[in-house]
Parts: structure tokens; C-alpha cells; sequence
């Protein structure tokens, strides 16, 4: 598959944007973490900011942006319009949240109400997003059980990165974040290994003799269908070399998770303000490894009309 970088940044800035958003609603909320103005103010506009960046930059893939709001009628079949009605009807909690819990600085009842439905909305949203590339059939690296967990394990691990940074920033950091970011990060570390074991091994059971349900010799294209690039090969025909793919696991697995956890670990010993300057540099590098890793969820994948063309 075609990787634009819109819906790559997309996946990526709204998953960030969505956890740390559920661990704000839920932990300010419970007054787990101080209703401090500046920290809720930095922390509620970076969660919402990567949240509108990311729906803003996915826009940029549609052939016409401006009929984007087509896409929230089709509610009923469409995963992509569900992810839309859920992102929209997140806000609505966040914002209530955020009026009760740093501009008013209370924590508890209503705004702890709101904090919980700001986090759950979150968590359904990502499933959605998720539910965009799990439900597609022809594309077997992502229509597996691999793809829905990975992308709220994804959430909660760069989101909790991204809560670490905020509080050591404030200097109020806790070892509990900083022991949820770590685990979160091992968890996505070995979720990823794990799904690129499975799609390694994956064996596809599509070919042109099945498609044209001819069952004797081999099947093959005598020309091509077309003379020059159409919108199915730009799109769907977009094929990564095995050795490019090897390198860029190996950085996605350094950027994204071996820094960040060495980083997190130095957070244990070192003395504010280093703690929090190791804590901003963890979950930046992570963001730039989760850009690269998201790239080749895209790269990777092979859809089954590339098989019209000729192409395995």
C-alpha cells in the first residue's frame, strides 16, 4: 500500500493525542495528578492539538477535502465515518473536563463524570481507527487479530510517554507514569516483533487461479491491463525492497522503543531538571520511531488487486 505521509501522521499524532487525553481525563479527573492550571492547560492543548492535527492531516489523502463531512452519514457500514462521529463526540466530554479541571481546578463529581467519557471516547476512537485497517479483507497483513490491539497498545504507550514528559516537565512526576510508560513501551516493543513474525510467515491463499476460479496450470497475464500508472498501482501497487524493509524495522525498533526505554530508565536516577529533559527526549524520539514504524504498516501491506496486475 501507497504510505502518504497524511495518514501516517494521522495514525500517528491522534493515537498520541488520545492517550494522553484518557490518562488526563482519568487521572485528573480522580485527582491522581494536581489540578494545577499550567500543567492541565499544557497538557489538555497538547492532547487536543495532536487530536486536530491528526484529523486535519487526514483530509489531505481524500480526493476532495472539502466533502470530508460526507463521510459522518455513513455511520451504519463505515468504520472510517465511525471513527469520525467518535472523534467529534469526544470533544465534547474533553472540553467539559478541561472548563472543570484547569481553568475552575477541581477534580471529582462532574468533572471526574467528564474525564471518564473524555477517556472512554478516546479508547473508542482508537478502536475505530483500528477497525479501519483490521476490517479489510483483501489486505491480509492488516485484516488479523494483531491490528485492533496494536493500535490501542500503541495509544496507551505513547500516551503515557507523552504524560511522563508533561509531569516531569512540571516537575510532579510519578513513579507510577513513569512505570506505566516503560511497561507500556515493552508491550508495544513485543506486540510489534510479534506482528511482523506473524505477516513473515503469512501465507496467502489468494492467487490469479482462485480469482478466476480457474483451476488447471498457471495463470498469467499475457499484457498489462494498462500502459501507465493508474490509481489502483499508485495506491494499492506500492511495493517496499526486502532490504529497505530490514533497515527500517531496525531504526522503527530503535527510535521507538529502545531509545525511549533507556531514556525512561536514566529518568529513575537522574536529578530534575535532567529527568524531565530525559523524559521530553524519550517521547520524542518515540514519536519519530512510531512515524517510521506506522510508514511500514503501510508499505508492507499487499492488496489483493495488485494480482490483476501481475504482481505477488
Amino acid at each position: 500500500m501507497h504510505p502518504a505521509f497524511s495518514v501516517v501522521f494521522f495514525t500517528t499524532a491522534t493515537g498520541a493525542g488520545y492517550g494522553l487525553l484518557a490518562l488526563l481525563g482519568m487521572l485528573g479527573g480522580f485527582s491522581l495528578i494536581p489540578a494545577d492550571f499550567w500543567l492541565g492547560l499544557v497538557g489538555m492543548a497538547l492532547a487536543l492539538g495532536l487530536i486536530a492535527a491528526g484529523l486535519l492531516s487526514s483530509t489531505g489523502h481524500l480526493g476532495r477535502p472539502e466533502r470530508a463531512w460526507r463521510a459522518f452519514s455513513q455511520w451504519r457500514s463505515s468504520w472510517l465515518s465511525r471513527e469520525g462521529v467518535a472523534s467529534v463526540a469526544t470533544f465534547i466530554p474533553a472540553c467539559i473536563f478541561g472548563i472543570g479541571w484547569v481553568f475552575l481546578g477541581r477534580s471529582g463529581g462532574w468533572v471526574a463524570i467528564a474525564g471518564l467519557l473524555a477517556a472512554i471516547g478516546a479508547a473508542v476512537t482508537v478502536c475505530t481507527t483500528g477497525m479501519i485497517y483490521a476490517s479489510l479483507k483483501p489486505i491480509a497483513q492488516w485484516h488479523s487479530r494483531y491490528t485492533l490491539p496494536a493500535y490501542l497498545i500503541f495509544a496507551a504507550m505513547t500516551g503515557s510517554v507523552l504524560g511522563n514528559a508533561l509531569l516531569q516537565g512540571f516537575n510532579v512526576g510519578s513513579n507510577a507514569m513513569l512505570i506505566l510508560a516503560l511497561l507500556a513501551t515493552l508491550a508495544g516493543w513485543g506486540w510489534k516483533l510479534a506482528t511482523w513474525r506473524y505477516n513473515d510467515r503469512l501465507e496467502i491463499s489468494t492467487t490469479a487461479n482462485t480469482a478466476t476460479g480457474l483451476a488447471g496450470g498457471l495463470v498469467r497475464s499475457i499484457e498489462w491491463p494498462h500502459t501507465e500508472e493508474n490509481y489502483l498501482l499508485k495506491e494499492m501497487g506500492f511495493r517496499i525492497a526486502r532490504k529497505h524493509s530490514a533497515k527500517l524495522r531496525l531504526i522503527a525498533q530503535a527510535l521507538a522503543f529502545v531509545v525511549p526505554l533507556v531514556l525512561l530508565v536514566l529518568v529513575f536516577v537522574a536529578p530534575w531538571p535532567l529527568a524531565a529533559l530525559s523524559s521530553a527526549l524519550a517521547a520524542i524520539v518515540q514519536f519519530a520511531g512510531v512515524l517510521v514504524e506506522r510508514w511500514l504498516f503501510f508499505a508492507e501491506a499487499k492488496h489483493t488487486v495488485t494480482l490483476y496486475y501481475g504482481l505477488e
